[in-house]
């Protein structure tokens, strides 16, 4: 598993792991994310199942396991949190945040030792040593309950599923050709994204946002003018097709 250190300053990092060599075949690539202060970190959408031992072998290269105290699901998918179960059992007392309309879902997974901390519709905000880091609404996409992570520090927003694309795990860490990226995200979008109303009503409130780096679920991250881009070319998107026309 490749691990690349996409921000640090004075008080907190941010890790992207990811891009899985060893995966098998029929599994989605997916990136993992963490933000790491001074005693505290948090894990964003940490994988599936098959990842864990490779996601903790990766993580306690940096920090003590100790230290990761919150782990964040931006919706209920197996591909980002099947992985709950094996982290119940790795942390003592960590925090799950996640929507409250899949706590009954996710804890299918398991949790006896995690505590669970459901997000409210409009979101709210995580305080780790001092770094804020806001769980921003984003409804429907593609998830009924699902929330982006905007950190205005570092000026990095994770985006979930909003930018992603399939692509092969020895594809570079950033965006390098826009118009040639669109290939790769525009079936993905359209057939997965449900709402036109929902995906303006995010990219409304996220034009608002400071990014400098938007970090997706899925393949590339999306870097300096290339964040505008993406929200230009999605909100010129028809989403919630079955085939595209």
């Amino acid at each position: 598993m490749k691990t690349q250190k996409i921000f640090e300053n004075k008080t907190h990092q941010w890790l992207m792991m990811g891009r899985d060599a060893d995966k098998p075949d029929a599994i989605i690539d997916t990136n993992q994310y963490a933000v790491i202060t001074k005693n505290n970190a948090l894990l964003m959408d940490p994988g599936g199942i098959e990842l864990f031992s490779a996601m903790l072998a990766t993580v306690i290269k940096h920090i003590p396991v100790e230290q990761i105290t919150h782990l964040f699901a931006s919706h209920q998918d197996p591909d980002i949190i099947s992985s709950l179960g094996l982290w119940d059992q790795a942390l003592e007392g960590a925090t799950l945040h996640s929507p409250w309309v899949w706590e009954g879902f996710i804890k299918h997974f398991g949790m006896e030792n995690i505590v669970y901390n459901p997000i409210p519709d409009p979101g709210n905000t995580l305080k780790l040593d001092g770094v804020a880091l806001e769980f921003i609404p984003a409804h429907y996409l593609h998830s009924s309950g699902n929330f982006n992570v905007y950190d205005a520090e570092a000026k990095i927003l994770m985006s979930g599923d909003i930018g992603a694309a399939l692509e092969s795990t020895d594809a570079p860490l950033y965006v390098e050709d826009f118009n040639e990226h669109v290939s790769k995200m525009k079936m993905f979008h359209q057939r997965w994204m449900p709402s036109n109303k929902a995906k303006n009503d995010w990219v409304d409130r996220v034009r608002a946002l400071d990014i400098d780096m938007m970090c997706p679920q899925h393949g590339r991250i999306f870097k300096g003018d290339d964040v505008k881009r993406f929200l230009d070319w999605f909100e010129g998107l028809q989403v919630g097709l079955l085939h595209d026309k």
